[in-house]
């Protein structure tokens, strides 16, 4: 028998279109703050974003990060998340 196996669909928070799990950004609330998770495996609260620059600056302007994790977020955070879609 022929298995295919199943690709893990996420949804992108700021466009809300389901993409392939590696096609995303995960982003994750820790303790030590709110960081763009590389490898898929960090411990914490997460949501995801489509790897993109324009979508980042609407996930930005429309606090849309503010709401998932309910806080205050810092512009340092943002910076990482470019950083993360830049050079991922």
């Amino acid at each position: 028998m022929n298995h295919i196996k199943k690709i893990p669909m996420r949804m992108c928070i700021v466009t809300r279109e389901r993409f392939p799990k590696k096609e995303l950004l995960r982003i994750v609330k820790t303790e030590e703050g709110i960081v763009p998770d590389l490898t898929g495996k960090v411990n914490g609260h997460g949501c995801y974003i489509k790897k993109d620059l324009g979508v980042l600056e609407k996930l930005e302007k429309n606090k849309i990060l503010n709401s998932v994790f309910e806080c205050e977020i810092d512009p340092s955070v943002y910076d990482n998340i470019r950083s993360a879609i830049e050079n991922g």
